[in-house]
């Protein structure tokens, strides 16, 4: 679990390091994101003590996202992400409902309302980065939430490590990313 934390603690400290003017508020947010979901990591043993802190790590990037107004969430972005979610919901609520556990049901569901959240919120930045990180993050946890309670996932734990991983190198570059597109001006 301690090497676990290795790229995460890594990326904290891009994070902390990175120097981008004019978007401390964002970039807060982002970092306390990162520290969450980096406690969700190391707790994910123990799976709704996990399922909270990246919870509470999605709702500061929501946050972050919030901060900005760099452009509206195109349409097209609200549909795909409203039939994803759709779907998610019900196959992952609909085989944990079969199977008797309306508690954990309810909990997904509540996580994939606010992770799909996180993604459409992502638009509003303006970067790619933080596009890029949201999607790549609601691949991670739909291979996970797929894998761990409907069908095993062929390469499940690469796949997620993968591009949880790249979620997070993208979702801490968007500081630097949207701190340039602040400083041009882009609306």
């Amino acid at each position: 679990m301690v090497f676990k934390l290795i790229p995460m603690l890594l990326i904290i400290l891009l994070v902390i390091l990175s120097k981008a003017p004019n978007v401390k508020t964002y970039k807060g947010y982002v970092l306390i994101g990162l520290i969450f979901c980096a406690i969700g990591d190391y707790t994910l043993q123990w799976f709704i003590v996990g399922l909270i802190s990246f919870l509470i790590g999605h709702l500061f990037y929501i946050r972050a996202f919030s901060t900005t107004k760099e452009q509206e969430v195109p349409l097209i972005a609200k549909i795909l992400l409203i039939i994803y979610g759709l779907v998610m919901a019900l196959v992952i609520a609909g085989a944990l409902i079969q199977s008797g556990n309306m508690v954990l049901a309810i909990a997904v569901l509540c996580y994939i309302f606010v992770i799909l959240t996180m993604g459409w919120t992502s638009f509003r930045t303006g970067s790619k980065f933080a596009m890029i990180g949201a999607f790549l993050f609601i691949i991670s946890d739909s291979v996970l939430a797929v894998n761990k309670f409907v069908v095993p996932v062929d390469f499940s734990h690469q796949l997620i490590m993968t591009t949880y991983y790249g979620a997070q190198i993208f979702l801490a570059l968007s500081i630097v990313n949207y701190s340039a597109i602040k400083g041009k001006g882009v609306q």
